[in-house]
């Protein structure tokens, strides 16, 4: 006898056994048992849901003889017919094969006559979206108003394919995605009935792997059992078979990627390919190992919704205290382009790298990788602790020796501002140092009249004096100082200074490369102004 394949050895027969659309069945089974049945039925939903099982055991209930609470009995004459596909009241018609308007005439033809055993003439239509328009047109008399012996049964993945004339003259079902413990249950009671061994932990990843699937996970599952026949199948054994990788390896990645490690995680890359694994599949569940992740980050029932190992729950716990939540997401959105763009690359190897060196290296990314600044900022909190620190009277006593240089140059300069930078109708007298320590004790208001991610930014940005009496903002990371030193970003904080100071201010940016640098630019904010004789009078507007 030849070998059938699992999704159809074990294809539901009747309401009771198909798993994961309980409010579908329901409604189908108090429509046989009270007679309510309709005259079109449309099915809607991901593959390998259970479509076309529940439309066969639809066409078997309305034609059993002794139908049991709405479901089928499987042993009367029109049931056994029906199973083996030797009934002349159903058939099944695929419109990806049979999608023209001489086929659906066919049928219009044929509707015409009574059923010759059974109650229904019931037709399936496997992929109706296939049809062309002018098949649909040649259906849609018919499918309004049959001889009160036929029923259309109308199946489908893409129901925004069907016109909304087809639509409105049937009664539509979604089938939802089946959960992964539906699918788990399901195979470990198959695999009890065909008397093979299996983990737990190997049935969760081949439900997981279905995608919400049920035929996908059995045609998953059966693949396995095929290569590892006899034996008990392992966790790692699902993985071999299907070209996943083990969790472990996504937490050395992230590892790596904190480290900012490219040649470790291209040989982690190298390792994988040469052992066969999927690549697709391995973008797919690094995805789902962030998200649990940043459920463990944002959820307080975030354990009851991770299923894995209490091992592997630790390792995440441990890791997402090392992320911020901003980061995660960061990673998440590049990992999910990834895997819109993988399916249909040719160099699928190098979009990999190309991504992980986007997640090493935020700062090549045109948003400046703002998504991650918070993480970026505990690295340079951790770099400045390191750093010899200038006591408050070094800053002082720099800038007292910066200003006392500055002061033989303001009435020169003041007379010489160069023409390219635009000033308003009535032109601003400059600002001259005093104004700016006066300012510096105002920094905060400056910082909260602004918005944003700019906002953010000044933050960590210290406020000092710089060449020609200019505001110079010093900054510790280069992403930081790029985002400031736009010439919009620039404006808009002149802006907002002109309003407090009433006078013009030229504002510039700073990038600390070294340890050695730090000394020489002073913090206005940790300034003596009384000690300094600063009393500028200056307008502040709320």
């Amino acid at each position: 006898m030849p070998y059938t394949a699992l999704y159809r050895k074990f294809r539901p027969k009747d309401f009771e056994e198909v798993k994961g659309q309980e409010p579908i069945v329901t409604a189908l089974r108090n429509q046989v048992r009270t007679g309510r049945i309709g005259h079109a039925y449309l099915f809607t939903g991901t593959r390998g849901t259970g479509k076309t099982t529940m439309a066969k055991i639809m066409a078997k209930a309305v034609n059993c003889v002794q139908p049991r609470d709405g479901s089928p009995c499987n042993t009367c004459a029109s049931c056994r017919a029906i199973l083996t596909g030797n009934s002349m009241n159903v058939v099944e018609l695929d419109a990806a094969s049979n999608n023209s308007v001489e086929d659906i005439r066919r049928i219009v033809e044929e509707v015409r006559y009574s059923p010759t055993q059974g109650k229904f003439r019931v037709y399936i239509i496997d992929e109706v979206h296939m049809l062309s328009i002018g098949a649909f047109n040649a259906l849609l008399k018919t499918l309004e108003e049959p001889p009160s012996y036929v029923m259309f049964i109308l199946a489908t993945t893409e129901v925004h394919k069907i016109p909304v004339t087809i639509l409105s003259r049937c009664q539509r079902f979604d089938f939802r995605r089946i959960t992964v413990n539906t699918i788990f249950a399901r195979l470990k009671e198959l695999s009890e009935r065909e008397g093979v061994e299996a983990e737990d932990r190997a049935l969760q990843y081949v439900a997981k792997a279905a995608d919400g699937s049920m035929r996908d996970a059995l045609s998953l599952y059966d693949q396995c059992i095929a290569f590892y026949f006899g034996q008990k199948l392992s966790y790692d054994m699902v993985l071999d078979v299907l070209g996943a990788v083990d969790t472990d390896i996504f937490y050395h990645l992230l590892e790596y990627v904190l480290q900012q490690d490219i040649t470790r995680i291209v040989e982690l890359l190298e390792h994988m390919i040469i052992m066969g694994r999927d690549l697709s599949q391995f973008v797919v569940d690094f995805i789902w190992y962030l998200r649990n992740l940043l459920l463990l980050q944002t959820s307080d029932q975030a354990e009851e919704l991770i299923d894995v190992s209490t091992e592997q729950r630790n390792a995440l716990k441990e890791m997402a205290k090392r992320l911020s939540v901003e980061t995660v997401i960061h990673y998440i959105r590049i990992l999910s382009e990834l895997s819109g763009q993988i399916k249909y690359a040719t160099q699928k190897r190098v979009l990999i790298e190309i991504a992980f060196v986007k997640l090493c290296r935020p700062q090549m990314e045109s948003s400046h990788g703002l998504e991650n600044i918070e993480e970026r900022l505990h690295v340079l909190e951790e770099r400045l602790e390191q750093s010899a620190m200038i006591s408050k009277e070094q800053l002082q006593g720099l800038l007292e020796k910066k200003l006392s240089s500055m002061e033989t140059k303001v009435l020169t300069e003041n007379e010489n501002i160069t023409a390219n930078r635009e000033l308003s109708p009535v032109c601003l007298e400059l600002a001259v140092p005093e104004e700016l320590a006066a300012l510096a004790g105002q920094w905060s208001a400056v910082i909260g009249r602004l918005k944003g991610g700019l906002k953010s930014m000044l933050l960590n940005a210290r406020p000092s004096v710089g060449n020609d009496h200019q505001l110079l903002l010093v900054f510790h990371k280069k992403t930081a100082e790029g985002f400031v030193n736009t010439q919009e970003h620039l404006k808009e904080i002149e802006t907002v200074i002109e309003t407090i100071l009433k006078k013009k201010v030229q504002v510039s940016t700073k990038l600390i490369t070294s340890a050695l640098e730090e000394g020489e630019f002073l913090d206005l904010r940790q300034l003596d102004l009384k000690k300094l004789g600063v009393h500028a009078e200056i307008e502040y507007i709320d």
